[in-house]
């Protein structure tokens, strides 16, 4: 772990987070919540926010892919994904869906460093349209093959990546 340069639990605990926030939406797959877990935590993301019928640890099939990030990444239960959405804008974030939708905004357009929330729903079918009338936008991943989706821990590493890769880069240019 030394020469990999990685953090003990307690520092990453203590350590400054990006912030980004991961809101769950009634995600099926437990399998699926373990891998965005992993991303967050080697994102340094500030929460996952969890919603609905989607599970929460201590989960067996979280852990399996978390591989211990559900032990370091903060996570919060919410009954109703509306409590996560006032939660994150009374802690000053904007609220987005990832959502293939009308005047979505592209992902390779998103360029702002602002404190950002990010929903991802269910694997079939997406985030709830009543989520999306309460958020400030939809930012959808271009696809440009036939199926037009992506499963939610590929379709959450490709955002989160592209969310905090603008902010490496803003600090890098700092």
């Amino acid at each position: 772990m030394h020469e990999l340069n990685r953090k003990s639990i307690e520092e990453f605990r203590k350590s400054d987070k990006i912030p980004v926030i991961v809101i769950l939406e009634n995600v099926r797959s437990a399998y699926n919540v373990g891998s965005v877990f992993r991303t967050a935590d080697a994102f340094l993301l500030e929460a996952i926010y969890i919603c609905g019928y989607t599970a929460y640890p201590p989960h067996k099939e979280i852990k399996k892919t978390a591989l211990g990030a559900e032990e370091t990444v903060y996570w919060k239960y919410f009954k109703l994904v509306d409590e996560a959405i006032l939660e994150a804008r009374n802690n000053g974030y904007k609220v987005y869906s990832v959502e293939q939708a009308e005047d979505s905004l592209f992902l390779n357009e998103y360029k702002q460093d602002e404190k950002i929330a990010v929903i991802f729903g269910n694997e079939v079918s997406g985030v709830e349209q009543s989520t999306i009338a309460k958020t400030d936008g939809c930012i959808e991943i271009p696809q440009l093959g036939m199926k037009h989706s992506l499963n939610i821990s590929v379709a959450a590493g490709v955002v989160l990546w592209e969310i905090v890769r603008i902010r490496i880069m803003k600090s890098g240019n700092d």
